[in-house]
């Protein structure tokens, strides 16, 4: 990656079971190939030196240690889900290597609820304890990072709402049912797509394979990545009736693409 180049690592591509399930006897959940082990869902995003993570899922620390992350400048959360937050605790280490506080970024709701649920995270730092040392900052709109802009991207996610994110032409829309029009307009031009498409059948919180597809062609993106995949997709069973520029995203998985102006 150069300077002034974007890179994507899929940390997670799983859905909030990770892949092998728990207790499950399927043929992909016994299958022991690497892109059918799928951890819970998030990403890092690297850019002139610094690492931003999309989300903190339950599996990060093992994502951390696989992918030999040393440092975490920022956080996006996209909601505030459990397999989508709940490995929040270990930002604590990053404290250590940054030497300062990490800065969050949500929107509001989800901002609200993530202090309620680690309360011990914000309460008063004068009671004693090992615990992560994170800047709150509430998404209203467009902000700028390190250089870059961030485009937040409001994604209908069943009866409630997730955040999509889009840096230069590249975009990671998960845990999404739905796309409103004002929404799309944002992802015009895209050339990476990172899209939730859960499983074959439909969901009312998820986008199914034929639904995220339908997305990449309404935006004729060159090249989509489905994420947030169930143990109903067989990597290597199925990657190969995916229609050209769309592929199943796999833990571990890094795309690199230069950082134009938008």
């Amino acid at each position: 990656m150069t300077e002034s180049g974007l890179q994507l690592t899929i940390l997670g591509s799983g859905t909030s079971t990770g892949v092998p399930v728990l207790g499950c006897d399927c043929v992909v959940c016994r299958s022991g190939e690497p892109r059918n082990q799928r951890t819970r869902c998030s990403a890092l995003l690297e850019w002139s030196g610094h690492k931003i993570l999309i989300d903190t899922a339950t599996d990060f620390r093992q994502q951390a240690l696989r992918e030999g992350i040393d440092r975490i400048d920022g956080v996006l959360f996209t909601h505030e889900h459990a397999d989508h937050l709940h490995g929040i605790d270990d930002l604590r280490t990053f404290n250590l290597v940054c030497g300062g506080a990490i800065p969050i970024y949500a929107a509001g709701e989800a901002l609200a609820r993530i202090q309620t649920l680690f309360s011990y995270i914000f309460n008063d730092a004068s009671v004693p304890g090992y615990r992560p040392q994170l800047e709150i900052n509430k998404i209203t709109g467009c902000f700028e990072l390190f250089g870059q802009t961030i485009i937040p991207i409001p994604l209908v996610h069943g009866p409630g709402q997730a955040l999509g994110y889009r840096v230069g032409n590249l975009a990671y829309v998960t845990d999404c049912s739905a796309i409103t029009k004002a929404s799309m307009a944002l992802l015009e031009g895209v050339t990476v797509l990172v899209i939730d498409a859960l499983r074959f059948r439909e969901h009312d919180s998820h986008f199914s394979v034929a639904e995220a597809v339908q997305v990449a062609r309404q935006l004729a993106v060159p090249r989509t990545l489905l994420t947030h995949l169930s143990h109903d997709i067989d990597y290597y069973r199925h990657a190969p009736g995916l229609p050209a520029g769309v592929e199943f995203a796999y833990d571990g998985q890094v795309i690199s693409l230069p950082l134009s102006a938008r």
